[in-house]
């Protein structure tokens, strides 16, 4: 009897053995898993907020016109029997471009020619007898009222002679007329008439429209606001000296290309229109290789420069309720976010106004997965080699 519960207790003891290690193992990550389980920090790249000189633009939707935009009229009335040249064509200047019916002018031509023979007939004839009177009077055979009478003569011929030369040159300006020419070099628009079409200097609709596009005129409205911001902006005691102060400025595509040349604002309208609010300002380009047209539309882009400011990558903020925030680093590695206030942008970059200050860390890329108060490992990364990678 002993024998047994000698061997009963030895198992109790065995057992308690083996478990000890497992309810130990099991309060103490019950204790571990009561304060929750806590994720290692992230490592995410950092960049120090540094001021370096930069530039923004302000873009203003434009409308393109040739210097002069000519509308070619008809000066004399008649059938269009030629068209010289399309719709779209580069023309230069004294090109022909219409031919206008010039029957009628040709034959008015050759009747003040007629006209004009038959006046110098008659002023010979007058001359004949001015020198045949004239020795006569001198040896007093006639009186000299017949020699009055004859030069008289000779000189209303001379006049008949001139009336009948202007009439001949009226006729043949008439029919050089007939052939409408190019008044400069440029591209020809729209031909609302055709061959056979009567036209004359009557005649509402022009034949065409030629534009003269060595240089092209980009016209752009500024707002009230953006008119005040102008004349803060660059120094002049009147409009006209503030204008001459602006830099050149850049022409903005309609497929967002930048057009090679930059133009000059030259004039600002004397008044805002009562309609829209706003005042046209005028800017002219190069356009030596004829790549603009009239009627193309753009956008014109005036720079703003800004010798020192803080400069921050567009992929570091991000936006909540209308403000745009960062993610400082502070001490211990914690970040807090910031709103910032921001004065422009270039290219991917905002040109900040306010908000933080040079030489603060900011979180650049991994702000969806940040809140305030997180703890990061910071990769640091060089702003100055951010900007060379990516110009501003």
């Amino acid at each position: 009897m002993s024998g047994l519960f000698e061997t009963k207790t030895n198992r109790y003891q065995l057992f308690i053995a083996v478990l000890a290690p497992v309810l130990f193992f099991a309060c103490r990550s019950s204790g571990d898993n009561a304060g929750g389980f806590q994720m290692p920090p992230q490592e995410l790249p950092v960049i120090t907020v540094s001021i370096v000189p930069a530039t923004t633009y302000q873009e203003f939707t434009a409308s393109l016109q040739g210097k002069k935009d000519i509308e070619i009229r008809p000066q004399v009335d008649g059938y269009i029997d030629r068209i010289y040249i399309d719709e779209g064509a580069r023309v230069r200047k004294g090109q022909p471009l219409f031919h206008i019916n010039d029957r009628p002018y040709r034959e008015q031509l050759n009747n003040a020619k007629a006209s004009l023979a038959a006046a110098r007939a008659n002023l010979a004839n007058a001359q004949i007898n001015v020198s045949k009177l004239t020795p006569l009077v001198q040896n007093n055979v006639i009186s000299d009222v017949q020699l009055k009478t004859a030069q008289a003569a000779y000189n209303a011929a001379q006049a008949n002679v001139a009336q009948a030369e202007a009439v001949v040159q009226s006729a043949q300006i008439s029919v050089g007329y007939a052939t409408v020419k190019a008044p400069a070099d440029g591209y020809i628009g729209k031909i609302p008439l055709k061959t056979g079409s009567l036209v004359g200097t009557t005649t509402a609709e022009p034949l065409t429209i030629l534009s003269e596009t060595k240089e092209v005129y980009a016209y752009f409205s500024l707002s009230e606001n953006d008119f005040i911001q102008f004349k803060n902006q660059f120094t002049g005691n009147t409009i006209e000296e503030k204008i001459k102060q602006i830099p050149p400025v850049e022409l903005v595509l309609a497929d967002n290309s930048v057009y090679p040349e930059k133009g000059k604002v030259e004039i600002a309208e004397g008044q805002f229109d009562r309609t829209t609010g706003t005042i046209n300002f005028r800017a002219s380009f190069p356009n030596t290789q004829g790549v603009l047209r009239s009627g193309n539309t753009g956008k014109i882009r005036i720079a703003k420069s800004f010798a020192n400011t803080i400069v921050i990558p567009q992929e570091a903020t991000y936006e909540l309720q209308d403000k745009v925030f960062v993610f400082a680093v502070g001490d211990s590695n914690k970040v807090a976010s910031k709103p910032i206030t921001i004065a422009g942008t270039s290219g991917n970059y905002y040109l900040l106004q306010g908000g933080i200050s040079a030489g603060e860390k900011i979180v650049y890329t991994g702000l969806e997965r940040l809140r305030d108060g997180a703890v990061i490992i910071p990769q640091q990364m060089s702003m100055d080699s951010l900007l060379k990678a990516r110009p501003m």
